[in-house]
């Protein structure tokens, strides 16, 4: 399975709005990128639907966009079988983590964004919400476009980041609707999260995260399935096994490898794994 970046993408759908292959912008007017095969992203896509329907899968999941959804799709994620509908129009930025980076220094809470999009792939704005997220991408485009512009880069830049802060308000209010703020489970939740995410390829010992959060085990079973409905161990053989899913199919590492990738034991080991959480042997699932 390829990875693909910026600069690739703009290869394949040459962008007119674009920052140095860094930052590229497609909308209705350009032409939306789909991608002929799936690829592992490294890059941050960040898409508004504003007509018909779009669907795509996302580690091998299943979503749908509507007029008025958001998606984001941070580095690592697997995208693959876009359809969109003959109406259908949309807005995506393609960035690239170097110039997140450069972006995004100084903004808190920008973790939030994305843990918020992984729980909710999909999400719907306020006509009023949209609308604001749009006109910035209107600017964006016309600053783009001006490549005489002495501090160019600089302004694009502090757009990018109004854009941002202006999500992570939208998504502080979408959080206060759900749990009326964050209490202390919420947080560990949030940090458990972030430690699997980083770790799961390496660590599955729920010992090893208590560790790293500087609490007992037992607590943090606890606290995970009071803020989440659901087990640590179930969160990260989540992960776990939507990684295994998309390299068996979009990988040609051979299930040895897979197994040495996610560092199980042994082959056997990690057979047994695959097939106690999706009733089936690893090479069956493939050749399925």
């Amino acid at each position: 399975m390829r990875e693909i970046n910026v600069k690739q993408v703009e290869q394949e759908f040459s962008a007119i709005y674009n920052v140095d292959n860094e930052l590229l912008l497609y909308d209705s007017t350009t032409g939306v990128p789909h991608l002929l095969e799936t690829s592992r992203l490294n890059c941050l896509v960040l898409g508004i639907c504003t007509k018909g329907n779009i669907s795509y899968t996302d580690d091998t999941e299943q979503h749908t966009l509507g007029s008025g959804d958001v998606f984001i799709l941070p580095k690592g994620q697997v995208l693959g079988d876009i359809k969109t509908a003959c109406n259908a129009e949309m807005v995506v930025l393609v960035l690239s983590y170097n110039y997140l980076q450069e972006i995004v220094s100084g903004v808190s809470l920008l973790s939030t964004l994305f843990l918020f999009a992984r729980q909710h792939p999909v999400f719907h704005l306020e006509d009023k919400q949209a609308k604001q997220l749009l006109s910035y991408v209107r600017i964006l485009k016309l600053k783009i476009k001006d490549t005489t512009h002495h501090y160019r880069r600089d302004l694009i830049a502090s757009i990018l980041k109004v854009l941002i802060y202006d999500l992570l308000n939208i998504v502080y209010h979408m959080q206060q609707v759900e749990t009326g703020g964050k209490n202390r489970a919420e947080v560990i939740f949030s940090d458990f999260i972030t430690l699997v995410e980083k770790n799961f390829r390496k660590e599955r010992r729920l010992g090893w995260y208590a560790e790293q959060l500087c609490i007992t085990p037992k607590y943090l079973s606890e606290t995970v399935k009071a803020a989440s409905k659901r087990t640590p161990g179930s969160w990260i053989d989540y992960y776990v096994m939507r990684e295994i899913r998309v390299l068996l199919k979009n990988s040609k590492k051979s299930i040895k490898q897979i197994a040495e990738t996610l560092n199980f034991p042994n082959q056997s080991a990690f057979g047994k794994y695959f097939k106690e959480h999706y009733g089936e042997s690893p090479s069956g699932y493939r050749k399925n």
